[in-house]
């Protein structure tokens, strides 16, 4: 449920793995869990890193893809995926995703300044869900947007969809993300683009993409929305939402 907000300042979305979280080794232990219960050869962290954002069909996909595998071994690498990722998390490997430095103080002060704030991922709403539950960050946010209800980034379906949940515009909002897709996200839906210099794709792909700053650390965040959504009238803003019947 949407939760009610008197906010103007704007909507600020960010994605989540490599962004708010460092999930890279758990990602990359449950691909080379899935991958070698077919015979396949694990995919090196690099490569792993470049998919992080993608959907988890499409990122199994293009991981997948030098091996010239069949959709339905695709379709199986997913759930034992699925399934590895669990298992590591029910044996604690939950601390392989921790919060950036300096998040939960970022997420503070954008909240504290007047600003909407959502999510916007490639992971299920069941992963998200865990995350955000571990590190006591889901009051933060109005809006939650992932990979069950949209088509992969960087289709713009789940900003759009952020936006209009937390009654904001384009105009007034900021994506907050560490990959190109990330990027090409936001430049679809024609939101600001915010890079983060510490996730899995370079600060300079980012830039090419179309990201019009680079955060080089979780604290310049704040400054940064702020710098980005300043020119906006206020009219481009999230508008005034109150409860009600």
């Amino acid at each position: 449920m949407l939760k009610s907000s008197n906010h103007k300042r704007g909507l600020v979305v960010f994605d989540c793995d490599g962004t708010l979280v460092d999930s890279q080794h758990m990602i990359l232990r449950a691909m080379e869990v899935a991958f070698a219960a077919h015979d396949l050869t694990p995919p090196p962290l690099e490569a792993v890193r470049r998919v992080v954002g993608l959907s988890l069909d499409q990122a199994v996909a293009r991981l997948a893809g030098e091996n010239e595998v069949e959709p339905a071994l695709v379709a199986r690498l997913v759930e034992d995926y699925k399934g590895a990722f669990h298992d590591l998390r029910a044996d604690g490997g939950h601390a392989q995703e921790p919060l950036y430095p300096g998040i939960r103080e970022a997420l503070e002060a954008l909240s504290e300044a007047g600003y909407d704030l959502g999510v916007a991922t490639g992971k299920s709403s069941r992963g998200l869900g865990k995350v955000l539950e571990l590190h006591d960050i889901s009051r933060f946010f109005v809006t939650v947007q992932t990979a069950d209800n949209h088509p992969s980034k960087p289709h713009p379906a789940m900003l759009e969809a952020a936006i209009a949940e937390a009654g904001a515009t384009a105009r007034g909002t900021v994506l907050i993300g560490d990959t190109s897709y990330d990027i090409l996200m936001a430049q679809a839906a024609g939101t600001g683009a915010l890079g983060v210099a510490w996730g899995y794709h370079p600060p300079g792909e980012l830039t090419v993409a179309g990201a019009s700053h680079i955060a080089q650390a979780a604290g310049d965040i704040p400054a940064l929305v702020e710098e980005i959504l300043a020119p906006v009238p206020a009219e481009g803003r999230a508008e005034e939402r109150v409860e009600g019947g």
